[in-house]
């Protein structure tokens, strides 16, 4: 054969002309337009045996913006979206401890206390007596750890309700957090420290944000092909390729929106960068993990789990245990905004915010159904709330009471949705 000819004969196609781009181009809408139908007929499915989802929520967020928008034309700023992504930081890790014992259908009301006395830990080594910053993070954090394990496991054992061992939580954390402020009352931490640059700190550079956002949707992308080729490889229900290029291109585009707006003020906010990573990588842990789905179990049906030979116990105790963890590193973080430690720390609406962010965002009351991200987008909720009351000088007494009302339109959503998925066969 000649050296650069085609051989016609062994190729048949090979004379037929190559597709041009223009020629190609219907071909792909068509792809795209099959993958946005057929993430329109699943939603639709979902939606009609009652698998919600975050969709509520978003929808009230969306309200939210829109009407604090027209009414000051600064809610959307940069400068008040940027703050707005530092404030939910603190109260939304505490939240996202919640989701995991709203999982189980129990409830930890010693959060607020936990968070208190991890933060007056701190102080109290650090500023009085000289510990390195690091160290006293440690311990502190690990005190909130302590307290949620000591909980967890007389809840696990005595059978006693959750909301009762940590009501008593509550009040025995608080007054171990009194006793070690003594007559001081308010420590200032150092405003050059370790803890308050958590809230202070920015990544400057725009890449940071936009690199931020470029990693998410790729992470994104790779879980969701990974999972969905692990789906097919066992004949179960899967999206095709498309539907999962379609939904991470949405994502995509908010997530470079949100990093536009941040590099229009002063950057990626340090404490924002921690707050999604912890988020994720507990989202990981929650739903990629044996521990995540033994959570799921017992949150499903407690003696359905005795059965199913799963430790309860040690269930129980390690989500009660987690719980304290996150309250205390939530804790610390809301020193870092205020740089300062005092007898209030931990208590007011602290303990109402981040339960009513867990189940605004989505999470059930009745245990079994949610993830660390309907905390974030909760969080996100009753911040905004709080942001466009300041913002408009709307009295907080009218803040109390749109918040109320979203979290009880968040319960009755939640014992509707859990009605028709009962109805589906689905609960």
């Amino acid at each position: 054969m000649v050296k650069g000819k085609r051989n016609t004969a062994d190729n048949p196609r090979a004379d037929l002309p190559t597709p041009t781009v223009e020629a190609r181009q219907p071909h792909r809408r068509r792809v795209v337009a099959r993958a946005v139908e057929s993430q329109v007929t699943v939603l639709r499915r979902k939606l009609g045996a009652g698998e919600l989802g975050l969709l509520p929520v978003v929808l009230v967020l969306v309200a939210v913006w829109i009407s604090f928008q027209s009414l000051n034309e600064n809610f959307l700023s940069p400068r008040n979206l940027s703050n707005l992504s530092v404030d939910i930081v603190g109260t939304g890790l505490i939240a996202v401890g919640i989701v995991f014992v709203l999982l189980l259908g129990e409830l930890d009301l010693s959060v607020g206390s936990i968070s208190g006395l991890a933060a007056a830990i701190f102080a109290v080594l650090n500023v009085n007596n000289g510990v390195p910053e690091w160290l006293a993070l440690i311990i502190a954090v690990l005190a909130g750890t302590v307290a949620g394990s000591v909980q967890g496991f007389s809840f696990a054992r005595t059978r006693v309700p959750a909301f009762v061992v940590t009501l008593a939580g509550l009040l025995t954390w608080n007054g171990l957090m009194l006793y070690i402020l003594g007559t001081s009352g308010t420590i200032n931490l150092d405003e050059n420290g370790l803890v308050a640059k958590l809230t202070s700190y920015y990544f400057t550079n725009d890449a940071a944000a936009y690199g931020l956002a470029a990693v998410g949707s790729g992470a994104v992308f790779l879980v969701s092909y990974l999972d969905n080729r692990r789906r097919k490889a066992v004949g179960m229900r899967h999206r095709s390729l498309p539907a999962i290029a379609v939904r991470t291109g949405v994502l995509a585009v908010i997530a470079f929106a949100a990093a536009y707006v941040l590099n229009q003020f002063q950057g990626l906010p340090l404490a924002l960068l921690i707050f999604l990573v912890i988020v994720a990588g507990l989202d990981i842990v929650l739903r990629r993990t044996h521990y995540g789905r033994q959570i799921y179990a017992v949150g499903g049906g407690v003696e359905a789990a005795r059965r199913a030979s799963l430790s309860v116990t040690r269930v129980q105790t390690a989500v009660l245990a987690v719980s304290g963890t996150m309250a205390a590193i939530g804790g610390l973080f809301l020193a870092s905004r205020i740089t300062s430690v005092s007898q209030g720390s931990g208590t007011g609406v602290l303990l109402l915010n981040a339960v009513a962010a867990a189940v605004i965002g989505g999470t059930s009351l009745f245990g079994g159904r949610g993830t660390t991200w309907s905390a974030v987008l909760g969080m996100l909720v009753i911040q905004s709330i709080a942001s466009g009351m300041a913002i408009t000088d709307t009295p907080a007494a009218v803040q109390f009471m749109i918040t109320g009302g979203v979290l009880f339109a968040a319960a009755v959503i939640d014992a509707l949705s859990r009605h028709s998925q009962e109805a589906h066969g689905r609960a």
